[in-house]
């Protein structure tokens, strides 16, 4: 089991059917990883029949190039000879799980921290790393590269760093910025359209989640839920409500936000973000979630006083730490 960088055209040699998919619910980092890994390997290895599978992403990503090619149907002709599972473990797959088990080689690029030692034959796992699509840009034979390939990479960075906002921006995520935008494409245009752009009634719900938060923990913590009848009544799905966490997050003195939205009866779909020290990941994960540090999420049941509640204890045994760590520090300088 390979758990650092390597040789990805070594790896494919030989295969005829190459298969590539990410989580449920795809973001801006999994459909960016996902269509430049297609671009890629169909312009290196044009003998190998490459497909990529993801559940329906937002029309936001149809500017990268392959995104009409994506199945939304995971239909497969056989085992694969490889399958790639990216921007994930094998858990999140959804539909493309089985597989992904079937498969001859099973190769899992991923940088969450849920997801520590790997789930493929081949990893290149880094937790904390930027974004999945730093990685496989680094697994890249640059003589490759086109403009195509870089704004694909290029988009699935600047949405898992935050337009580069984040903490887990690193120097060698502004390089890798820097060496893909002089491929020439208009990137200021592709975070307007995939980040900043909203439809009426995206703002409309944003607006609803805003005037309907509440604020808690001596201001420290902030959330926010929308019903199932709300998001019926703008005939919105879950692809409508992104950015709506990280607005809530830049609410001035607060650590920790927690937007949700109703999925079913007593069910509910939970995003976390935090700004500086609480572990977000670590609170997904005791939910049976998982995430980044500052950015993470889980499915939750029970009333929405139940939810804030439960998230709460860990939150704030979090926070007691962290109080408690600062105060020790202070008595040591005193």
């Amino acid at each position: 089991m390979i758990m650092e960088k390597f040789d990805l055209l070594e790896e494919c040699k030989g295969a005829r059917t190459i298969f590539i998919s990410g989580h449920v619910r795809p973001d801006g980092d999994c459909v960016g990883s996902c269509l430049a890994m297609y671009l890629y390997l169909k312009k290196a290895l044009p003998e190998v029949k490459v497909k990529v599978s993801l559940e329906e992403p937002s029309q936001v990503f149809r500017c990268i190039k392959g995104f009409d090619e994506i199945d939304n149907t995971y239909t497969v002709d056989g085992d694969m000879d490889i399958v790639i599972a990216l921007d994930c473990e094998k858990s999140r797959l959804g539909a493309a799980e089985e597989i992904f088990a079937n498969a001859k080689k099973r190769i899992n690029i991923d940088h969450h921290v849920s997801n520590e030692w790997g789930c493929g034959d081949v990893n290149y796992v880094v937790p904390g790393f930027s974004s999945t699509a730093e990685l496989v840009y680094d697994l890249f034979d640059k003589q490759y590269m086109d403009p195509e390939i870089a704004k694909a990479v290029y988009i699935g960075i600047v949405h898992d760093t935050g337009i580069f906002r984040y903490s887990n921006t690193s120097p060698e995520t502004l390089r890798t910025a820097a060496e893909l935008i002089e491929y020439g494409f208009d990137f200021p245009e592709l975070i307007d359209e995939t980040f900043y752009e909203k439809t009426y009634a995206q703002n409309q719900l944003l607006g609803r989640a805003l005037l309907e938060s509440i604020v808690f923990m001596n201001g420290k913590c902030i959330v926010s839920a929308i019903d199932k009848k709300t998001l019926d009544f703008y005939n919105a799905t879950s692809k409508d409500l992104e950015g709506i966490v990280n607005q809530l997050r830049i609410t001035k003195g607060v650590e920790c936000a927690i937007f949700m939205y109703e999925t079913g009866n007593l069910e509910y779909k939970v995003s976390l973000r935090s700004c500086r020290y609480v572990d977000v990941s670590k609170v997904a994960a005791f939910f049976g979630g998982g995430g980044h540090v500052r950015a993470a999420g889980c499915n939750m049941n029970g009333t929405f006083y139940d939810v804030v509640n439960n998230i709460s204890k860990q939150i704030e045994l979090q926070m007691k730490e962290h109080e408690e760590e600062k105060n020790k520090i202070d008595n040591e300088m005193d």
